[in-house]
C-alpha cells in the first residue's frame, strides 16, 4: 500500500494542482510506514491501541489521496480526449502530410516541377514548415502517451484499492479488539449505571440529558481533570470529513440544531479531538450511539451518530485516542473507480453530529474547533 500510493501518483510530476495530491500520497505512505514500525514495537495494550489508531488514520489518509489522484487522472484523461477530438481534422491533415513525406524518396522531396527556382523556394518553405510539423507531432505523441499512461493507471488501480480497503478494514478490526483488552487508562470517576439509566428514561431531549449528566457521577477520584481551555479555536475535528451544516443552520426540513453536521466516509475513525474525560457512551434517544466528552470543567463535547463507541465511562482519554467508528459499509474498489471515472469525489453518506455546551448552554463549536 505504501509503495502503491507513491507509484500510482508518479505520473503527476508537473501540474501544480497534482503536486498537492502527490505530496499527500507520499505523506500518507510515510505515515503508514511509521505506524507499521510503531505497531511492530508495541508491547503493552495501550501502545498497540495507539499504533493501530495511527494505522487506521494512515490508511484513511492514503485512500483519500488515492481517490483524489484517480479523480484527477479521470478528469485529465477526459480533457485530453476532448482536445484530441476537437483537433481531429488538424491531426488528420498532420498525419497525412507526415505519411506522404515518409513515403516519398528523399531526392524527390528536393525537386520541384518549376525547376531550380521552384526547388529553392520549396526548400525555403519546407525549412519553415518541417520544424512546425515536428513540434505538432511531438505534442500529439506526448498527449497520446499521457492518455495511455492514465488509462494504465486506472486499470491497475483496482488491485491497489482492494489492498488498501482490506488493510484499513483489518486495522479497524484489530483496533476494536485491542481496545476491548485495554484496561490501563486512568479513571476520573466511576459510573452509576442505575442513575444513568434513570436519567435516560426521564429525558426526551439531548439538551435535558446533557443538563442532568453531572448528577450521574457516583464518586470523583483524585485523577487530575483535563483542561483544554488553552486550545480554544485550535482543536481539530474528531473525524475526517466535510462540514455539511454549521451552528444553527437549518436542514432540508427546516430543523435547526446548535451544532455541526459533519459528512464522513463509511467506517471512518472518530478520535478524541483533545484530552478529555469520557462522561457518557451508549445509545441515546434517536441520536444513535453517543459519546460525551468533558475537555474542561463545565464544558461538554457531544458526538452523536457513531456505529461503535469505545472506552468506559469515567476514563480520561488522551488527545487522538480512538473513540469509535462511523457506520455504513465501505465501498468496493470497482465502486470507487466508477465514481472517479465520472469525475466525482468520494461519497460521504454518514453524518456525525458535534455539539459543544458550556454551563448547560450550547455554543458555536467554531469557538473551540479549528475550521475545516
Amino acid at each position: 500500500m505504501r509503495a502503491a500510493l507513491v507509484l500510482v501518483l508518479a505520473l503527476w510530476s508537473a501540474p501544480a494542482a497534482a503536486q498537492d495530491t502527490a505530496s499527500a500520497a507520499r505523506a500518507a505512505a510515510e505515515r503508514l510506514a511509521a505506524a507499521s514500525v510503531q505497531l511492530d514495537g508495541a508491547q503493552a495494550a495501550r501502545d498497540r491501541v495507539s499504533a493501530l489508531t495511527e494505522t487506521v488514520r494512515a490508511y484513511e489518509a492514503g485512500l483519500a489521496a488515492l481517490r483524489d489522484g484517480l479523480r484527477r487522472a479521470a478528469i485529465r484523461e477526459r480533457a485530453i480526449a476532448v482536445e484530441l477530438d476537437a483537433k481531429r481534422d488538424e491531426i488528420a491533415a498532420l498525419l497525412g502530410a507526415l505519411q506522404s513525406m515518409s513515403r516519398a524518396p528523399a531526392p524527390l522531396l528536393l525537386l520541384h516541377p518549376a525547376g531550380p527556382l521552384g526547388t529553392a523556394r520549396a526548400g525555403l518553405v519546407a525549412s519553415e514548415i518541417t520544424p512546425a510539423l515536428q513540434s505538432e507531432a511531438a505534442a500529439l505523441r506526448a498527449d497520446l502517451q499521457e492518455a495511455a499512461d492514465l488509462a494504465m493507471l486506472q486499470q491497475g488501480a483496482i488491485a491497489t484499492l482492494e489492498e488498501g480497503l482490506a488493510g484499513a478494514q483489518s486495522a479497524r478490526s484489530a483496533l476494536s479488539e485491542a481496545i476491548s483488552e485495554r484496561v490501563d487508562l486512568p479513571m476520573r470517576f466511576t459510573e452509576n449505571p442505575v442513575a444513568t439509566a434513570l436519567l435516560i428514561a426521564s429525558t426526551d431531549t439531548l439538551d435535558a440529558f446533557a443538563s442532568g449528566l453531572a448528577q450521574t457521577v457516583d464518586a470523583e477520584l483524585s485523577a487530575a481533570m483535563p483542561d483544554a481551555t488553552g486550545l480554544k479555536g485550535e482543536i481539530p475535528l474528531p473525524v475526517q470529513g466535510q462540514v455539511l451544516r454549521g451552528f444553527g443552520a437549518a436542514d432540508a426540513a427546516g430543523v435547526t440544531r446548535p451544532g455541526l453536521v459533519i459528512a464522513t466516509a463509511p467506517r471512518s475513525l472518530v478520535t478524541a479531538p483533545v484530552a478529555a474525560t469520557l462522561r457518557f457512551r451508549g445509545e441515546l434517544l434517536d441520536y444513535g450511539n453517543v459519546a460525551i466528552l468533558e475537555p474542561a470543567a463545565g464544558v461538554l463535547v457531544i458526538l452523536a451518530g457513531l456505529a461503535e463507541v469505545y472506552g468506559r465511562t469515567g476514563e480520561i482519554l488522551p488527545a487522538g485516542a480512538a473513540l469509535g467508528l462511523m457506520g455504513g459499509d465501505p465501498p468496493e474498489a470497482h465502486e470507487i473507480l466508477t465514481e472517479t471515472a465520472q469525475g466525482g469525489g468520494a461519497p460521504r453518506p454518514e453524518t456525525l453530529y458535534l455539539e459543544v455546551r458550556e454551563g448547560d448552554v450550547p455554543v458555536d463549536p467554531g469557538t473551540w474547533f479549528a475550521p475545516g
